[in-house]
Formats: C-alpha cells, structure tokens, sequence
C-alpha cells in the first residue's frame, strides 16, 4: 500500500491541536482570530498519489487526465493494484505518497508555507486514521484548523495517478466521507478574514451558495476554481448562474475548463473565455500550461509567459499552487501582471515533486525564480 507522510514532529503539535478543532459535539473549543484566508472544502481529502504505468490508467473508467467521483469499492480496487503499476523515479523522491489533499487544502497550504500567509481551513474531517492524517498535515504545514469539524464517519479519500509525462488522472471517493452541511456555516466562520476560496462542484452547491452570502455579508472577497472540465462542462448552467451574480470576485480555469465555459459560442478560445469571465468577475485568470497565462482586472490584460526548464514530475496541484501565489499578489496589493508572475512561480514549485504539498527545496526555487523577476519576497517566520 502506499507509503504514508512521516509522522515524527507531530508530538509537539498536539496541545496546540487540542486548542485549534472544533468537534461537533459542542464540546471545548478556541477561536483565534480569523485568518486573512479562508478556505471551504466541504470534505477533508486524503490523497494517494502514486507515479504509474498506463497500463493501469486504461484499466480505470472515465477520461484520463480528469477527475470523476467514484464508489468505495472502486478506490479500494484501485489502490490494490498501484504497487504492481509503480513507475519509480530517477531521484531519490518515492514513487508513491499519501497526504493531506484537495485543491482548497493545496491553495491554503501553500498559501501558509511558502508565503507566510495567515490561512485556515472550514472543512469536516472523520474521526478515523485518514481524518487524523489530514489535521497532523495541516497543521504540520501551519494551517489554522479552528473551523475544522470533526465528526463520527469516515473521512474522504482520492487516488491521483501521475502518468509518465506528469500528468495526473484523479479519483475522489466522496460518497462515505462526512461533510460539512450548509446549515453548520455561521458568520463566526468568516469574521474578519479578507478571502473566501472555493472549488466549484455542483455536490457542494449549496454550502457555497451559503458561504458565499455569508461572506458578501461580512464584507469579504470570494475567489472561485472552476475544479475540472467535467464539472463545467456537466454542470455548466448551475456554474453560470454563480457567476452572473456578481459574487465571485475572482476566478481561476485552465484551458479546458475556459473552452467548456463558453462551449457553443462562436468563438470557443481562452482569450473569449477570458472576456466573459470578466464580465462578472473583478479579476478573471486563465492558465494556459506550457503557454502561461492570461489574465484581466477590469480593462487591463496580461500575458504572461511559463518558467521554462521546470523539471516537472507530476502536474498535480499546479493550478492550486498558482492560486497560492496570484493571492499572495493581491494581499500584498502588487500589480495584476506580478501577481501572474508569482502564480507561475509558484504553480512551477509544486510540479517539481510528487503530489500538491511543496517540499522545501521546491519553495526555495521559488524564492530565487522571484528575486530574478525583482518579485516582492514573502517575510516568513523561522
């Protein structure tokens, strides 16, 4: 099976966890003060990400490359074959890991551990040795969890397998796992924070629809992914709506999602997309890959160019991370193009390793791709 992270500096952490979750009995909890960023992940993910032949990818239903829900016991028929299709590594780095994950959890995580910036978690997690993953992961990476739920149950799990060429085919296996109901969010949850990420999916469509008037009513900025082609393409009217309401701040696709979005237009290309986006969000971003990016804030737009010479292993979390560092640029009040331009910084981190989490190597690359583009460099605490 596959490995897990190293669990040999959480003893320290445990007093401070006993302060920072919430559980759902009511019982003894501590609200610090809210973190500049907030992030909704209606269910905690444990990742298993694992490097493998395609071989195993033909075997799995579904489009590779995207990402598709599935049954329990498809994810356990899945995770049983991973060592016999492990493709190893050149390096020293193991093939296969298992980590706190979903595309919220990668933003916020990354928004913590490699810019210093205050971040947390809303989310739901089980009461199991994958919910117990989840906080040890987070919390190692210094997200506040004091919005985190526990509950009885069991908490959710995705398989993300990365091909040979770094691209990676995800499996989320939601249908068990415990979540955090629309009626459990308050305003205690966003008071004080300055932004709201989200993931679309058309599962949670209701704890966004409340989370979003919550936050609209405290005042704070709401920051949208569109999560994959599937999604938009699947449940394109319900995403449109959301977006012609005025309440999405800022939104974030990748070509596919872009070309989805405005699926039957005349004209279906990323710059169109871009344009629409814009009509109903203050700052709209489309990741080209290999290309860059394009993005607008009002009548302003920029290109900017990928960091070439990645030495990309695994494209998992690229769109997330890139979220982190475009963020970063806002908060620190820097112009749209730099904010782009940390986005491919950050974005190129992740993909240099296996799985969302970057590795500290990873964010000192980034570090010195920013100080040679003459980025302003996060102040981290020691």
């Amino acid at each position: 099976m596959i490995s897990m992270i190293s669990m040999g500096a959480e003893g320290e952490r445990c007093s401070a966890l006993a302060l920072t979750l919430r559980r759902n009995d009511d019982g003894i909890s501590s609200t610090p003060p809210a973190p500049l960023i907030l992030g909704l992940q209606p269910v905690a993910l444990v990742d298993h990400i694992a490097r493998v032949d395609s071989s195993l990818l033909d075997q799995i239903p579904g489009d590779r490359g995207g990402s598709q829900q599935i049954a329990a016991k498809d994810l356990d028929q899945i995770l049983s074959k991973i060592n016999a299709h492990i493709l190893p590594f050149d390096n020293e780095d193991p093939p296969s890991i298992t980590i706190a994950g979903g595309s919220v959890a990668n933003t916020i995580r990354g928004m913590v551990a490699g810019f210093g910036v205050s971040s947390g978690m809303i989310t739901a997690c089980g009461d199991d040795d994958q919910g117990h993953l989840f906080i040890h992961s987070m919390s190692f990476s210094g997200v506040n969890l004091s919005r985190l739920r526990i509950k009885n149950g069991s908490t959710g799990q995705c398989a993300c397998l990365v091909d040979a060429d770094g691209n990676r085919t995800m499996r989320p296996c939601l249908s068990s796992a415990v979540k955090l109901q629309a009626d459990e969010l308050n305003r205690e949850d966003l008071r004080g924070a300055k932004w709201l990420v989200l993931r679309y999916a058309f599962i949670n469509l209701e704890q966004i629809k409340t989370a979003i008037r919550i936050a609209k009513a405290e005042g704070v900025s709401v920051s949208m992914d569109l999560a994959s082609f599937e999604m938009v393409r699947d449940y394109r009217s319900h995403l449109i709506d959301l977006l012609k309401s005025g309440n999405i701040d800022l939104c974030f696709a990748n070509e596919d999602e872009a070309r989805e979005l405005i699926s039957g237009e005349p004209r279906v290309d990323p710059e169109s997309a871009l344009s629409f986006l814009a009509k109903h969000c203050e700052w709209a971003v489309v990741t080209l890959g290999s290309r860059g990016c394009i993005a607008m804030h009002r009548n302003e737009v920029v290109r900017v160019q990928a960091i070439t010479d990645l030495h990309a292993v695994d494209a998992t979390g690229a769109g997330d991370l890139f979220a982190s560092g475009f963020l970063y640029g806002l908060v620190k009040g820097l112009p749209l193009e730099d904010c782009c331009k940390v986005g491919s910084c950050s974005g190129g981190s992740v993909v240099r390793s296996l799985g969302g989490e970057v590795k500290q190597q990873n964010w000192q690359w980034m570090y010195k791709q920013m100080q040679a583009k003459g980025l302003l460099l996060p102040h981290l605490k020691n």
